[in-house]
């Protein structure tokens, strides 16, 4: 059957002239993708000799991965854990502002805990003679250029735990996604996420090269996606779906413990709950995120999602590209959704599509399509942009009680919700289901 389609589409493409091949040649790049057999999501995709495998760090993968290793050293992955020790000017936050009541200082400090929108520090505190550590109780804010408090205990898992930054250890809430192999052997095998981390355990590989890791783009859509999902997905520990909180008091996971690449993700992560129309801590009622790490829990949800489109279509998974500081304008978006096709824009022009000049930040395809709509702390501006892809007018925004500022109008034009609403009805981009 599928070779059948093949030959349909091929078929179009040359006796459909022009149209045909401008729209087709958009699809083909994707053909195999948007066709792989849906395996469904409890099938273990890991094969027999990774099962038995054991994570080696990424020093061996860069052997015959010269490049893939090079382009991923440079991206924030491997940078998410860092040692102070080995290099101290990975510390980016001011210690000569830090405030008089901070429980730790510099010299206590092992590890810094990212560095882009705000850096956290992990002293050394064993548990039960195991290695661990725990969380000052101040974070420094990236964005604002300030230190400020910060209670990791505070989240979902708030019930399991003391309400003392040194009684939660980080191998209960931060390192499963933070070090690479921590997540299914409750080893720090290396620090930030590296190859394994998204390849899977590579002894066997390293061993016998025709002994394959995990490749996600050899899988079905929603397969592919996992490995990112394990992680930029806001979840519950899986245990709760049949125990209580009280029944994992002390041990309540922030990630989905034993999972490694390849295996069913559903059978390790319990995902974050939302039901339209309620506003959580983490989403705003329409389904949107309020923080950081809920790519996941808004793309499965999105047009894009749905119809076989997955993360490495739109972000290199190597270089991670393209992110907010180095992005490519509209260029990505346009590789599929250009003037005519059948994915829209179903306009003849930029301008007549958005309402906008085309050099505006008005005609720029993420300021309506990815509004900024979260906070990486409490304290921090708008600067999370949403995966859900699709447009929230401003009625929308009255209808779900989200503040102003995540609407996409109001951002750029300081004006009454309604008033926006009756422009974009006025311009005719207001149908039945956006209202």
């Amino acid at each position: 059957m599928k070779k059948l389609f093949t030959l349909l589409v091929l078929a179009l493409l040359v006796v459909g002239g022009k149209f045909a091949y401008d729209n087709g040649s958009k699809f083909y790049p994707f053909f195999k993708q948007l066709t792989q057999d849906r395996v469904g999501t409890e099938v273990d995709l890991q094969n027999a000799a990774q099962k038995k495998a054991h994570f080696v760090g990424s020093a061996k993968c860069a052997e015959c991965h010269k490049e893939n290793h090079k382009a991923w050293s440079h991206s924030r992955h491997p940078k998410m854990i860092q040692d102070i020790k080995k290099d101290p000017s990975v510390v980016v936050a001011d210690f000569l502002k830090l405030p008089a009541d901070a429980d730790f200082k510099l010299e206590d400090a092992v590890y810094t805990v990212g560095s882009k929108f705000k850096q956290r520090f992990m002293m050394r505190k064993d548990v039960n003679g195991t290695e661990d550590y725990i969380l000052g109780n101040y974070q420094w804010n990236v964005q604002t250029q300030k230190w400020q408090h910060f209670k990791p205990w505070k989240y979902w898992y708030k019930p399991a735990y003391p309400h003392d930054n040194h009684t939660l250890p980080t191998s209960k809430a931060c390192d499963g996604c933070h070090f690479t192999g921590f997540m299914s052997t409750e080893k720090r095998v290396e620090t930030g996420i590296s190859c394994e981390s998204c390849h899977g355990p590579a002894s066997e590989h390293v061993v016998n090269p025709k002994s394959r890791v995990y490749q996600a783009d050899l899988h079905d859509p929603v397969r592919q996606n996992e490995v990112c999902l394990q992680c930029h997905m806001r979840n519950r520990d899986k245990r709760l779906e049949t125990q209580s909180m009280e029944s994992i008091k002390g041990d309540a996971r922030d990630y989905p413990l034993g999972y490694e690449a390849g295996k069913s993700l559903t059978q390790y992560k319990m995902v974050a709950p939302f039901t339209l129309g309620h506003e959580t801590k983490e989403f705003y009622a329409n389904g949107a995120a309020k923080k950081n790490r809920t790519q996941g829990n808004e793309f499965v949800h999105s047009m894009k999602g749905k119809h076989g489109i997955t993360c490495i279509n739109c972000h290199s998974p190597h270089t991670l590209e393209p992110t907010a500081e180095h992005n490519t304008g509209n260029a990505l978006c346009m590789k599929c959704h250009s003037f005519g096709s059948p994915i829209g824009p179903h306009q003849k022009s930029l301008s007549a599509h958005t309402h906008h000049k085309v050099d505006s930040k008005g005609s720029l395809c993420v300021e309506c399509h990815m509004p900024k709509t979260g906070r990486h702390t409490g304290k921090s501006p708008l600067t999370v942009r949403s995966h859900m892809f699709g447009f929230t007018t401003p009625a929308q925004t009255l209808k779900y009680a989200m503040p102003k500022e995540t609407n996409a109008c109001f951002s750029c034009h300081k004006r009454d919700l309604n008033t926006l609403q009756k422009d974009l009805e006025k311009w005719g981009m207001v149908s039945w289901d956006n209202r």
